[in-house]
C-alpha cells in the first residue's frame, strides 16, 4: 500500500472517530443515561467522549503526515501544517487543516472547562459544528488518489463519509427538536426548565 492510500484510509478512521465523538457529545447534552435506558449498563459516556476526541486528534494529525512519505504527493512539512499552497488540492486540504485546528481548539477549551465556566465553555464548544462542517467538506471533496481526476462519490471511503454525514445530520436534527420541545414545555409548579438549551 502506498503512503497516499494509507493516508486516505487513516483519514476515513479519523472521520469515523470524529463522528462518534460528536454523537457521544449529543447524548451527553440530552443527559442520556445508559443505566436508565438501553443497554441498562453503567457506561461512562463522558469518558468515551473524551477519549474519542483525543484519539481523533492523533489520527487526524497522522493523516496528512503520511503524505510526507510519498514522492508522488510532493508535500513538505509546510504543506502539512498550512496547505494553502500545497501541490495538490490546496483549498480542500486547507479546509481539512482548519478542521484539525478547530478540533485542537475544542479539546483545549474542554480541558480548561472548569476555569472557563460552564456558560463560556458551552458557547465555545459550539465550534464543534464548524469542525464537523470543515471535516465533511474536506472528506467529500478530496480525491484520495491525488491524481487530479474528479471525485468519485460512490467510492467506499466517500460512501462511508456520506453515511457518517447522514447519521450526524439526523442526530443533530433530533437534538434540536428535543431542545425546542423542552423550551416550549410549561414547567410544573416549583419546577425549573433551565436545561432547555442546545
Amino acid at each position: 500500500m502506498s503512503a497516499i492510500g494509507l493516508s486516505a484510509d487513516v483519514g476515513v478512521v479519523a472521520l469515523g472517530l470524529i463522528t462518534a465523538n460528536i454523537l457521544l457529545g449529543l447524548l451527553i447534552s440530552v443527559r442520556y443515561s445508559p443505566w436508565r435506558s438501553w443497554p441498562h449498563r453503567r457506561i461512562n459516556i463522558f469518558w468515551f467522549h473524551n477519549q474519542t476526541g483525543w484519539l481523533a486528534l492523533g489520527v487526524a494529525v497522522l493523516h496528512p503526515v503520511l503524505l510526507l512519505f510519498s514522492q508522488r504527493a510532493g508535500f513538505d512539512l509546510l504543506d502539512v501544517v498550512f496547505p494553502a499552497w500545497a501541490p495538490k488540492q490546496p483549498t480542500v486540504f486547507l479546509l481539512g487543516a482548519l478542521g484539525v485546528y478547530c478540533l485542537c481548539f475544542v479539546l483545549l477549551t474542554s480541558h480548561y472547562r472548569a476555569q472557563l465556566g460552564r456558560r463560556r465553555w458551552k458557547t465555545l464548544h459550539f465550534s464543534t459544528y464548524v469542525l464537523a462542517g470543515l471535516v465533511f467538506i474536506h472528506s467529500l471533496l478530496t480525491n484520495p488518489d491525488l491524481n487530479g481526476r474528479p471525485v468519485n462519490l460512490l467510492d467506499g471511503g466517500k460512501m462511508f463519509a456520506e453515511g457518517c454525514l447522514l447519521v450526524l445530520a439526523a442526530a443533530i436534527f433530533l437534538r434540536v427538536r428535543y431542545a425546542l420541545r423542552k423550551a416550549r414545555r410549561v414547567p410544573l409548579p416549583g419546577e425549573s426548565v433551565a436545561e432547555g438549551t442546545l
